[in-house]
């Protein structure tokens, strides 16, 4: 089966990450999208990150209805930070028959030659990309690109985390679902 891995954070999961899942189940050969929950990205700090199994509650509350998305924490019991290369090497030991794809904005694949073994990536998996208001698609490293016509929303985790400290609504910007799990357990407000 084909399957595209959404990497990130989801520090929270928004509207944006699920309208660029269904966009490329919709309009991709793809036929499940898996989010890969990473505890901990080796270029963002810790500090602001709510707790792992807290974002993936909140992944699981947002596609709970979508039996097209699957949501995986594997990197949690992966050395910590997480490294795509490694967690590409335990997918394909622990579900072989499948055939992987990376998704990622057009602003991480601007920084994927910095990737821990990056060459690795590249030459074993096709990339779908999105594009991302004011990062170009320059492919110097000769990857496998598939270049996703998405549709554009700039919606931005640090934003919404902003939003819910100044005691504004998340309302239409975060599935209904996960903004009463963010109010209920009190996440994003110190």
């Amino acid at each position: 089966m084909k399957i595209g891995l959404y990497f990130g954070s989801f520090n929270p999961v928004h509207t944006g990450h699920l309208i660029i899942a269904n966009h490329l189940l919709n309009f991709t050969d793809l036929r499940k999208v898996w989010f890969i929950v990473s505890p901990q990205n080796p270029f963002k700090e810790a500090t602001t990150l709510l707790n792992e199994y807290d974002r993936l509650h909140l992944l699981k509350l947002a596609t709970e209805d979508d039996n097209r998305i699957k949501i995986m924490d594997i990197e949690f019991n992966l050395p910590k930070p997480s490294y795509t290369s490694v967690t590409l090497a335990h997918l394909e030991e622990k579900y072989p028959g499948n055939e992987f794809s990376v998704i990622m904005g057009s602003d991480s694949f601007q920084n994927l030659h910095k990737w821990k073994n990056y060459e690795a990536i590249i030459k074993n998996y096709s990339i779908y990309i999105y594009v991302r208001p004011g990062f170009d698609i320059k492919n110097n490293i000769r990857a496998k690109i598939n270049v996703v016509d998405a549709p554009l929303l700039e919606i931005s985790a640090t934003e919404i985390r902003q939003m819910i400290r100044d005691g504004k609504s998340i309302r239409y910007i975060v599935p209904d679902k996960v903004m009463d799990e963010i109010e209920r357990g009190g996440y994003y407000r110190k």
